[in-house]
């Protein structure tokens, strides 16, 4: 899996085409999408268009948390197919932990798994007790944790977790939409390594081996994001960046899942 991704999360169909083709041009090859998106037609149009061979590209997608309560595990993840027009993806997640559901739903993944129509398979928004619950049910190790991260959210502990178990952590939201862009640390080091600190967030997530999908809209956005495999962070710059953090989520949970304690 590719350490740098577009995300497509809040992408209007007419976008899509224009994003995904600046992020091809700018050597991105991971797209990640979700049913819950809306959007996964104008995401497959756009994969058809971009020029870069099937093969080549790293395709995620993502059941929803009405699926899994219906029980629609396979279904949902046909339609998810049917509106990418593509014979297989790359990687398909649980995309939240729906108590009472989530275990029968990577049940139902790992039998998509065998079918061949999933080259991988994983998990979002999980936690550690909730991949602990996995282990118990299955001997399938998640290929992927889908999770928040950035210098203002820094879940070390779930990450070291993840690592140890062998599943690779990816951040979605690795921007945090803004979040750290004044921050002074981060200007700060934005102006030592002549970066933006954008570059200096989702390079310090790169060198911890996560791999970050952020999302836009605007080529010169996407071509900046994609440049962050020419310098390196130091070592006590990195310890710094640790230090920012505040738990502070961009994202929130569903409704639907608001009453749960996570």
């Amino acid at each position: 899996m590719p350490l740098l991704g577009l995300g497509v999360y809040k992408t209007e169909d007419s976008e899509a085409e224009t994003a995904i083709n600046a992020a091809v041009k700018a050597g991105y090859r991971l797209i990640d999408t979700a049913s819950v998106y809306k959007n996964e037609e104008s995401v497959g149009k756009a994969i058809a268009k971009c020029g870069i061979p099937r093969k080549d590209l790293f395709i995620t997608s993502k059941v929803w948390n009405t699926a899994q309560r219906l029980g629609d595990i396979d279904g949902a993840f046909y339609r998810s197919l049917e509106r990418l027009k593509l014979d297989y993806v790359d990687l398909y997640l649980i995309h939240w932990p729906v108590p009472g559901c989530y275990l029968g739903t990577w049940q139902a993944l790992e039998k998509i798994l065998d079918s061949g129509r999933a080259l991988s398979i994983g998990v979002s928004n999980f936690q550690i007790h909730h991949l602990e619950e996995l282990k118990k049910v299955s001997g399938i190790i998640p290929a992927v944790n889908q999770i928040e991260c950035h210098p203002l959210c820094y879940p070390k502990e779930l990450i070291e977790y993840c690592e140890s178990e062998g599943i690779q952590v990816q951040a979605y939201a690795p921007l945090a939409r803004g979040a750290y862009f004044d921050n002074d640390v981060m200007c700060v080091l934005a102006t030592k390594y002549a970066r933006t600190p954008a570059q200096i967030g989702l390079r310090w997530a790169i060198q911890k081996g996560i791999s970050v999908i952020p999302k836009s809209v605007h080529p010169d956005r996407i071509a900046s994001n994609g440049n962050v495999f020419d310098f390196t962070i130091e070592d006590e710059d990195m310890a710094i960046i640790d230090t920012l953090d505040e738990d502070f989520h961009s994202s929130h949970v569903p409704e639907d899942l608001r009453d749960v304690i996570f």
